[in-house]
């Protein structure tokens, strides 16, 4: 019986070591520590998820398992604070989760079949936009029937829950409503993060679902978004080679800085949109060579087998809290978010048939992922269902889409309000 690779006695060792050190005080509070907890826990979570009967077969296994034990730990101090505020600092301020999302989205992208991408993408976007629009209707029309008003539904349940996250999302969109309403964006803020959070959950749990239960039908494309031949271009085999590891990280880099450059020019659109804009378009156009292309695919390997459980630890830890979830389960508000998460991920995947998409993948980047936490959220839900590889299109969809919500919203909170 191994953990990641490890023999359970030695795991269980290295487990010892850790809580000996966070009991002394003496957990280093920087990016050593950090990686301490988030490795070791989250790994120990996932294995766990994985062996569990129920929560291994319908609700995602070790994903899920692991963010909401992560979750639980921390909310309720069972990992000590000064354990829990150096793994929030790491993930929130030292950009953890972007290097993982760098790393996922350069590989993924060059690593795709390059007529795969193109014809996919010009399906996939107005699948997204198409299944948020119906999901913003629908939420606004069941709020109607059950007393939440119209608009009160719309603008603080199917917005924040599409926005694209916290940072992103979430943020920004509390900063609209306060200077149309004047009123104190800490005061709104309270009220739209309880949707993105829950939300981001019944995505996750959705997803692994969906995955499960369409695991045996024909729309099911296991990972592929849509079918065709493609044969023209087939699958490189990569040797493992540590130097192309080194490179592969320095390309990953680039392509983030590249995007941070477009965000600097163009605030209001996100860096991982201009980053994926910037990876398709290299892609497409074969501007990447195919040693620097390998090297990204494999350095993309090395961070998703070694540092998925630490990433999804760390999104339980330090961006879901459940007693802020826990406040807010109001039968009218869980509805809401029901209606908002059932509507995107049913028109996403009858639309994406429409348009020559595998509904299960459809249903779980232009649905679920749209109504996710932005990049950790997609992770998530890309991890539960076991469809990392369609971070690219997760992230297109979230990213436009959230940007799209964050343009109308000062139209619909004037409008509604």
């Amino acid at each position: 019986m191994k953990i990641s690779g490890i023999s359970l006695p030695f795991y269980l060792i290295m487990l010892a070591i850790l809580v000996v050190v966070i009991s002394l005080g003496k957990l280093p509070n920087n990016i050593l520590g950090a990686i301490a907890v988030l490795v070791l826990l989250g790994n120990l979570f996932h294995f766990i998820g994985t062996k569990i009967p129920i929560v291994r077969t319908y609700l995602g296994g070790g994903a899920v398992f692991c963010i909401f034990a992560s979750a639980t730990i921390a909310t309720f101090g069972i990992l000590p604070s000064s354990a829990v505020e150096t793994t929030k600092s790491f993930v929130n301020n030292m950009g953890f989760l972007d290097f993982y999302i760098a790393a996922l989205i350069t590989g993924s992208i060059l690593g795709m079949n390059r007529q795969l991408l193109i014809k996919a993408s010009i399906r996939f976007i107005p699948v997204a936009l198409l299944s948020m629009a119906i999901s913003l209707l629908m939420v606004g029309l069941v709020g109607a029937l059950i007393g939440n008003g119209f608009g009160n539904s719309i603008l603080y349940v199917s917005l924040p829950v599409m926005a694209g996250g916290i940072g992103a999302g979430v943020v920004p969109l509390s900063g609209i409503y306060a200077h149309a309403l004047a009123q104190p964006a800490a005061h709104i803020i309270s009220r739209l993060i309880p949707a993105s959070a829950m939300g981001n959950v019944l995505a996750i749990i959705g997803a692994a679902l969906v995955s499960k239960f369409g695991e045996s039908s024909k729309a099911n494309g296991h990972g592929t978004l849509m079918d065709g031949d493609f044969s023209a271009e087939k699958p490189k085999e990569i040797k493992l080679d540590i130097t192309k590891m080194g490179v592969g990280l320095l390309v990953s880099l680039s392509f983030f800085m590249l995007g941070s450059i477009g965000n600097y020019f163009v605030p209001k659109i996100h860096s991982y949109a201009f980053m994926i804009i910037i990876v398709v378009i290299c892609k497409v156009a074969n501007l990447i060579p195919a040693y620097y292309e390998e090297s990204a695919i494999m350095f993309n390997n090395l961070i998703v087998k070694n540092l998925t459980a630490a990433v999804l630890a760390g999104i339980g830890i330090a961006l879901i809290d459940l007693n802020v979830l826990a406040q807010s389960l109001t039968w009218q508000f869980m509805l809401l978010c029901l209606t908002s998460i059932i509507t995107i991920s049913l028109s996403a995947g009858l639309i994406g048939k429409l348009f020559g998409l595998y509904p299960v993948e459809a249903s779980i980047t232009a649905g679920f992922c749209n109504n996710s936490m932005g990049g950790t959220g997609n992770v998530a839900v890309l991890s539960a269902s076991n469809r990392m590889g369609l971070i690219a299109f997760a992230q297109m969809g979230n990213r436009m889409g959230g940007a799209i919500i964050l343009i109308i919203s000062g139209f619909l909170i004037q409008l509604l309000s």
